[in-house]
């Protein structure tokens, strides 16, 4: 994957898709395997902002059964079960356990029962998933008991069991995207990172291409293109307001969803749901309070997730440091067990997410409901431009065969069946996903050590040769960064490979080395020594790309850039 923006400034395409985030990377990957030409163009770097800091949860869609969301349910469970089949390198399942207190709409019996009623909605949501390792299981009721023996912090008054369910879990979010995208580029896509769309261009009342420009070195160029995908994210209206007009753009909400990670294990290997704050305004039948969910993820625990409706542009996106320690006081006033104190916490992730209509000061918010996907030619008349707000990094393929069947109309070419429901990503050929690990590594651990070897094996998958190749080369390669899992070939690898074109791009979305707290100055020096030997930095450039990811590294910092 080569970052070259004069090619991809000579041709015409089948389709440019605006934004590099997981719904942009899912509709190149549709559309390229489709045999769609295609353009990929993002202002920052690819699963930058939103799609680098959600809370890691693949959702089956359990929660829309208090709002009787019946296709919603479906839809989320057929795409989870997509996930863990088409990346089983990147996504597992997770174990979650709610606990019960007292009776009626807040005790055992309802929750046990909504719970099977929810399997028998899911019933085919292992079809197709052939490793055991990656299977769904049904829910089973707890006792009281086993509730304390998995989480003896629990406060045992009024504590009557609970109910334990599977949902999936990303390793690595940033990397998930960057796969889509890797698969799109071997079938054909031209992508670049740090090209910003600055306007839409127009013969009359057709958008026929885009304006860009290059971050890096400033140029600026047309691309041209039969349909245009406007798929920014929070940066969509913008985007529409300034070449069509605010009368074109549609009034749309977003929240900025936060979660912390805390640098120690909370929990066991199951996550917990525990009471928050808030409640459901739209659920049909209410337990009570929304869930706030502590959950395992490598050596860590998530805590999240805190819901705001961000009034200002996409740009000005902050967890300040009050609202940081009053998450903290929340999570600890419902599981005191946890005990988290603020230098315990290690990374701060916020993104922002399609919301739901609310009004100015409301406590209990109500969610965005479906992704956003706005055809212009129907809504104002303008050929050739859709526009596309996801809402859950779960149905972000599904909604991409959406819009790519949408183009494929646009390009009165016969729609060619979707086969991304099917067909591994980038690295995910692995099979069973247990045995491939314990084999490769097994190979692997003549060249590297066996942490590397599993962390490597786990984002890379079935492409792990690719950096290994590189170890073969230059043998010096092996070492670790710092005290991490991460080895230097892997840095060499973004670099030559994998687009990567700042420090901030390796180690917070390359490499899992910031994702989960700071690696230490050590690690950060020796990757900034590397790239500044593979990118030619100068000792100006590679100081400057140090200060701001140390700046990026403290907790109350969002992960943008």
């Amino acid at each position: 994957m080569k970052r070259n923006t004069g090619h991809i400034a000579e041709r015409e395409f089948d389709v440019v898709v605006v934004g590099g985030g997981i719904f942009g990377c899912c509709c190149a990957w549709d559309a390229a395997q489709r045999g769609l030409s295609v353009a990929l163009l993002e202002r920052r770097d690819f699963s930058g902002a939103t799609s680098a800091n959600s809370f890691k949860i693949v959702h089956g869609g359990i929660r829309y059964l208090q709002h009787g969301d019946l296709p919603r349910i479906r839809e989320s469970s057929r795409e989870r079960s997509v996930l863990l089949k088409i990346a089983p390198h990147l996504v597992r399942p997770l174990p979650i356990v709610i606990p019960t207190y007292g009776h009626g709409k807040n005790g055992k019996a309802l929750l046990r029962l909504g719970c099977r009623v929810y399997d028998l909605l899911t019933l085919d949501r292992n079809r197709g998933i052939t490793d055991a390792a990656r299977r769904i299981p049904p829910s089973r009721g707890l006792s009281r008991e086993e509730v304390l023996e998995q989480f003896p912090g629990l406060d045992p008054g009024g504590l009557t069991g609970g109910v334990l369910f599977h949902d999936g879990q990303m390793l690595d979010p940033p990397r998930l995207a960057l796969c889509y995208l890797k698969s799109a580029c071997e079938a054909g896509a031209q992508a670049a990172n740090y090209t910003e769309v600055t306007g839409l261009i127009r013969d009359g009342a057709r958008v026929v291409g885009v304006e860009a420009r290059d971050t890096l070195n400033g140029d600026e160029f047309d691309v041209r293109g039969k349909v245009v995908v406007n798929a920014a994210g929070p940066w969509v209206p913008k985007l529409l307001d300034e070449t069509l007009g605010p009368e074109r753009s549609p009034d749309l909400t977003f929240s900025r969803d936060a979660c912390f990670v805390v640098k120690r294990r909370l929990t066991g290997s199951c996550a917990l749901a525990v009471s928050g704050r808030t409640r459901d305004p739209d659920a049909l039948l209410s337990r009570g309070k929304r869930h706030l969910f502590l959950a395992p993820w490598r050596d860590y625990t998530l805590v999240g997730v805190w819901h705001k409706v961000h009034r200002s542009t996409p740009d000005d996106l902050l967890v300040t440091e009050n609202e940081l320690d009053e998450f903290i006081a929340e999570v600890n006033e419902t599981y005191p067990a946890a005990g988290i104190s603020r230098d315990e916490v290690s990374v701060q992730n916020s993104g922002l997410v399609l919301f739901g209509e609310n009004r100015d000061g409301a406590t209990d918010l109500s969610y965005g409901k479906r992704s956003l996907v706005l055809d212009h030619s129907t809504e104002h008349g303008i050929e050739g431009l859709i526009s596309l707000v996801g809402v859950r990094y779960t149905t972000s393929r599904g909604v991409a065969e959406r819009v790519v069947d949408l183009v494929h109309g646009k390009l009165e070419k016969p729609v060619t069946r979707s086969r991304t429901a099917s067909t591994p990503i980038f690295g995910g050929d692995t099979g069973d996903i247990e045995e491939f690990v314990a084999q490769q590594t097994a190979r692997l651990t003549s060249k590297i050590d066996t942490a590397s070897a599993k962390a490597l094996l786990l984002g890379h998958g079935t492409r792990h040769n690719e950096v290994i190749r590189l170890v073969d080369e230059h043998p010096e390669l092996a070492r670790s960064v710092g005290s991490s899992n991460v080895i230097r070939a892997q840095i060499v690898h973004a670099a030559r490979e994998e687009m990567a074109c700042k420090l901030s791009d390796v180690v917070c979305r390359r490499t899992d080395l910031c994702t989960g707290a700071n690696p230490g100055d050590d690690a950060l020096t020796t990757s900034a020594d590397i790239l500044a030997e593979e990118l030619g930095w100068d000792k100006h450039r590679k100081r400057a790309e140090l200060e701001e990811v140390r700046e990026m590294v403290s907790p109350v910092q969002v992960q943008l850039a």
